[in-house]
C-alpha cells in the first residue's frame, strides 16, 4: 500500500512503498540521498547504490522507515528497490527545487508547465484551492445558492466597452466581462442570495503587475438590502471564513511565504470611508488636489487605515455616478450606493446595489447614452417585478496576490492571459 511523504514519521520500522517524483539528488560516493517530493511533502530515501534517476523522473521506492533527526522530518527511508515509472529529461528548462526568487518573471511563465513543479510557485495554488473552499462554504452556510452562467453574452451589460468578440457560428458575440445580467436575474426569480466562481473577461491594453485579461471572479448577489452597507457587512463575513481557513489549513504556505491574514478583530475595525473623504486623505498625503483614486492613492488609504484602524484595507464607498455602470443605485449629488474594497493598497472588491425599479432604470440607461432595445433580456427582470438588491466581485488572482505578497497578479493564475501572452 501507498504511503505519503508526509506520513512516513508515522511508519518507523516499517517496510514502506512510495511514489512520487524525485526533487533533488545528492551522490555522496558511497552512498546517495534522494528527496522524494509526492502532493503531500518530501521525505529523505537513502541508498547504497547509485540509482539511476534523474531530478523530476517518476519513481515507486520502497523500503523500510528509520528515525534520524537529522533527516527531514526526523525520518528516512532505507529503499531496497526503486523503480522508474518516468524518466524526465536532463535539460529542465528551470530548476524545481530553488527558490523562486532567483529566477524572472517571464522565465516563470514562459516555462509555466515546469515552474509550476517548484513547492513554493505552487503552494500559492494550494493555499488558493482554500481560498475557493471558504468562500463557497461561507455563501452556502448564508443560504446562497451557486449557480453557473454562460460566458458568451450577445451585448456587454456594462455598456459595450472593454469586451473581447467572438465569432459564434454567424453571429459574433463576446466573452462576458461579468456575470451581472444573470446574477440579478437569478436573484429576481425568486432564489434571492446566488454566488458563482467563473472566468471574467476584459478587454483592456493594460500591462501593470495588477491586471489580467482573464480572471476568476467570486461573485455574489442578494436581495432585500438597503445600503451598500449591507454588503460591506457580508464581505467581511466571508473574509473572516477565507483567512480563518486558510491560517489554520495553510501555515506551511504562508510560512514560504512569510505571509500573515487578518484575524477577526482586525477585520471588524475595517474603516468605511466615503470616496470624497478618501480624496481628502490622499490630498493631505500628497500636498495636491486629488479628482480620481489611481494607484498610488490606494496604497496611501491602505497605509491610512493601517496606522489610524490596525488594518491595511479600506472601504470607500459613496462613488460617483459617472464612475460606476448604470445599473447603480444613485442618490443625491450624484453619488451611488456603492463600495470598493481596498486591500494591502490594491483594489480586490467592487460591489453595491443596484436599480431595482424600473423607470428608474430605464431613466439611467438614457443618462448614460445607451440604447433601452439593446438590453431587453435585461430589462424584462425589472419589468416585471425585482426585489431591492445589490452584490459584489472579489478577484481571485489580486486576493491571492495580497496575501502571499506576490509582486504580480499574474503569479497568482495559473496560466495568465494578457496582452501578450496566450500560452501555454
Amino acid at each position: 500500500m501507498r504511503i505519503l511523504a508526509s506520513e512516513v514519521k508515522d511508519h518507523i520500522g516499517e517496510g514502506i512503498t512510495l511514489l512520487g517524483w524525485v526533487h533533488r539528488i545528492r551522490d555522496l560516493g558511497k552512498i546517495t540521498f534522494i528527496i522524494l517530493r509526492d502532493r503531500s511533502g518530501m521525505v529523505q530515501l537513502v541508498t547504497e547504490e547509485k540509482p539511476d534517476v534523474t531530478v523530476e523522473s517518476v519513481i515507486k521506492a520502497e523500503g523500510q522507515v528509520k528515525k534520524n533527526d537529522k533527516a527531514p522530518g526526523g525520518v528516512e527511508v532505507l529503499i531496497s528497490r526503486v523503480e522508474v515509472l518516468s524518466r524526465a529529461a536532463h535539460d529542465l528548462p528551470v530548476p524545481v527545487n530553488q527558490d523562486p526568487k532567483n529566477l524572472g518573471l517571464d522565465a516563470i511563465l514562459d516555462n509555466r508547465i515546469i515552474s509550476l513543479r517548484n513547492p513554493k510557485i505552487l503552494s500559492i495554488f494550494k493555499l488558493q484551492s482554500n481560498i475557493l473552499k471558504y468562500f463557497a462554504r461561507h455563501m452556502r452556510s448564508e443560504d446562497f445558492t451557486e449557480i453557473k452562467t454562460s460566458k458568451l453574452i450577445g451585448t456587454g451589460t456594462e455598456g459595450g466597452t472593454g469586451l473581447f468578440p467572438v465569432q459564434y457560428f454567424d453571429t459574433k458575440v463576446y466573452l462576458a466581462q461579468s456575470p451581472q445580467f444573470y446574477k440579478q436575474a437569478m436573484v429576481s426569480s425568486g432564489l434571492e442570495r446566488v454566488f458563482e466562481i467563473g472566468a471574467a473577461y476584459r478587454a483592456e491594453k493594460h500591462d501593470t503587475p495588477r491586471h489580467l485579461n482573464e480572471y476568476v471572479s467570486l461573485d455574489v448577489e442578494m436581495a432585500f438590502i438597503d445600503t451598500e452597507h449591507d454588503l460591506m457587512d457580508l464581505e467581511v463575513r466571508i473574509l473572516k471564513t477565507i483567512f480563518n481557513g486558510i491560517r489554520r489549513d495553510n501555515e506551511d504556505e504562508l510560512s514560504q511565504w512569510k505571509a500573515e491574514v487578518p484575524n477577526e478583530e482586525e477585520l471588524n475595525r475595517i474603516p468605511r470611508i466615503t470616496h470624497d473623504e478618501a480624496k481628502e486623505i490622499i490630498g493631505k498625503k500628497t500636498g495636491s488636489r486629488v479628482f480620481e483614486i489611481n494607484p498610488e492613492g490606494e496604497r496611501i488609504l491602505c497605509q491610512w487605515a493601517l496606522e489610524e484602524h490596525g488594518i491595511e484595507a479600506v472601504f470607500v464607498y459613496a462613488f460617483p455616478r459617472r464612475k460606476r455602470p448604470f445599473y447603480t443605485y444613485p442618490i443625491e449629488n450624484h453619488k451611488t450606493r456603492s463600495f470598493d474594497l481596498l486591500f494591502r493598497g490594491l483594489e480586490i472588491t467592487t460591489g453595491g446595489r443596484r436599480i431595482n425599479e424600473y423607470d428608474m432604470l430605464l431613466e439611467s440607461i438614457e443618462r448614460f447614452h445607451l440604447k433601452a432595445e439593446d438590453l431587453s433580456d435585461y430589462l424584462q427582470i425589472f419589468k416585471y417585478g425585482c426585489p431591492p438588491h445589490g452584490g459584489f466581485a472579489i478577484g481571485l488572482e489580486r486576493l491571492t496576490q495580497k496575501i502571499l505578497g506576490l509582486a504580480n497578479v499574474k503569479e497568482a493564475s495559473l496560466f495568465p492571459r494578457d496582452r501578450k501572452r496566450t500560452r501555454p
